[in-house]
């Protein structure tokens, strides 16, 4: 299913999958994933029960440097992505339409 992203198949969307391996693609070095699926029992997951984690369409992706948050970025937008978070260790992106569209955040 995921050329990249096998240990978090389990439980995210094909479709979401499929457009961050072609971002991973196109950014040509590896994204480890701090977060990906998270079951509605989550301790983040109950904090925040709309997360797009427990749907399986969202991941953390380790950023520690300004050079690395931005090449993610600019993968994540080349292949279509428009909700992103910015924190200082991670960038989270999801692809949930039933949520606002084309938004950056920070943390």
């Amino acid at each position: 299913m995921s050329k990249y992203f096998k240990e978090i198949e389990y439980k995210m969307d094909e479709d979401f999958l499929a457009k961050l391996d072609d971002a991973r693609e196109f950014a040509g070095f590896p994204f480890f994933i701090n977060s990906a699926y998270r079951s509605p029992d989550h301790p983040e997951s109950i904090k925040n029960p709309t997360s797009s984690h427990i749907k399986g369409l969202a991941v953390d992706i380790r950023a520690r440097d300004s050079k690395t948050r931005y090449l993610i970025i600019d993968a994540l937008m080349h292949v279509g992505f428009n909700r992103i978070g910015i924190a200082d260790t991670f960038i989270h992106v999801d692809d949930d339409r039933n949520k606002a569209c084309g938004v950056i955040w920070t943390y």
